[in-house]
């Protein structure tokens, strides 16, 4: 079969799309798909400042075209429609180069707006992935990505979601109907990420990691506020925070007013990223809302108790009292008590890490969700074609994120 991968963002950009692309890719290569993947890169100094950025590398057995996202990049606001543009041409060059199968996007908008744009000239079937903010804040900001967003919801052949309580978010926020998704849940490289000591095993003093995007939405902030209080209660801990993005330095600006000890240690690639783990002896994760949180899945697989949110993507794997704790969104004093039961509680965090880490070896293999989403294929491929997409959307300039492109 040969596959179009379109992707939002791809390595160097440090993500949780970017693993769980990389990952895709090496799963469908392995099965003996021929696989192009097309993706956006940031190239300017702004946007690769914030979540790192530049051409994606070679993929083993991948076609890999880079985009520069231009229309993000310019200086007057972001012109998502000329990014999209460029995506679809990419789309409609190759497959006259060589016809496509399937089309399969990462992201709703403006990745799976693309891929629909291109099958409405080509007739192929397509695959829409929804995954983080596509689904928590995409088309609540403009009407534009809101008609969007519904074009590709009904339009796509298939739309593939990581859990259920996020499919529910979007139902409840665009007004579509359940039965539009296919829950394929997240999935980790088990053989990569493992144990690093006994689960439940820690330094002294414990050792608390938050690893991956340093940004607000995901508690970034609620975890120093909380350190903080922990600091007040005289409670020992070492605190450590890997990865950059939009708050990062909004996060070391208070962690220097809280005098919060933390360590900072900036960029993790993920080729680097099973050692991290190693540096935690808690994995945190205060996330007001994730698609499917990978770093929860990677702390699960290298044998670190959890403390996260109960959140839309969290709750589908993380249970409280049962392999995790969990506390609500923004919930400073209770995360506050929580991290200190984990820092505390020695049999508790061996309970919770060994109970995690099997399920996450039994249900969230590459192998099972890889299988998952190539039978979606097939699937698509025996069906009707759905009726083209509309091309004109509607236009809306008070979209917020114009101004921000690096937050859609």
């Amino acid at each position: 079969m040969r596959v179009l991968f379109c992707s939002r963002r791809f390595f160097p950009a440090i993500s949780g799309m970017s693993a769980y692309a990389l990952n895709l890719l090496g799963e469908l290569v392995s099965a003996g798909h021929d696989v192009t993947m097309v993706s956006q890169y940031r190239g300017d100094a702004a946007g690769t400042g914030i979540y790192g950025g530049g051409p994606p590398p070679p993929v083993p057995g991948v076609r890999v075209i880079g985009l520069q996202a231009h229309g993000e990049e310019a200086p007057g606001g972001a012109d998502f429609d000329r990014d999209v543009r460029a995506m679809r041409d990419a789309i409609l060059a190759e497959h006259a180069r060589a016809p496509f199968d399937v089309l399969h996007a990462q992201y709703g908008y403006p990745n799976g707006w693309a891929v629909l744009l291109a099958a409405r000239e080509i007739g192929v079937p397509t695959v829409v992935s929804i995954q983080g903010g596509d689904g928590h804040w995409v088309g609540s900001c403009c009407e534009t990505h809101r008609v969007a967003m519904e074009r590709v919801l009904h339009g796509a052949d298939a739309v593939l979601i990581g859990c259920e309580s996020f499919a529910q978010e979007v139902v409840e926020r665009l007004g579509v109907p359940r039965s539009l998704f296919t829950i394929v849940p997240g999935a980790v490289e088990v053989a990569r990420f493992r144990p690093h000591k006994p689960p439940g095993a820690a330094a002294d003093p414990v050792r608390l990691l938050y690893h991956g995007r340093v940004d607000r939405r995901k508690g970034a902030l609620d975890m120093l506020h909380a350190l903080a209080l922990l600091q007040a209660q005289g409670v020992p801990f070492a605190a450590v925070y890997s990865g950059i993005g939009p708050d990062l330095h909004a996060a070391k600006e208070l962690a220097a007013e809280l005098r919060v000890p933390v360590r900072f240690t900036g960029y993790a690639d993920y080729a680097e990223a099973a050692a991290v783990y190693a540096m935690g002896d808690v994995f945190v994760s205060p996330t007001h809302a994730e698609g499917f949180s990978n770093t929860i899945l990677e702390a699960m697989a290298s044998g670190l108790p959890c403390v996260s949110c109960r959140a839309v993507g969290v709750v589908d794997c993380l249970r409280d009292g049962e392999n995790a704790l969990l506390v609500d969104p923004g919930d400073v004093p209770a995360l506050a008590a929580a991290l200190r039961r984990m820092i505390e509680d020695g049999a508790l965090r061996r309970r919770f890490a060994e109970a995690a880490l099997a399920e996450c070896r039994a249900t969230y293999s590459w192998a099972a969700v890889g299988r998952l989403i190539m039978d979606s294929y097939d699937r698509v491929r025996a069906a009707p074609r759905r009726e083209p997409v509309d091309p004109v959307l509607p236009l809306d300039p008070s979209c917020r994120f114009i101004a921000a492109p690096h937050l859609l």
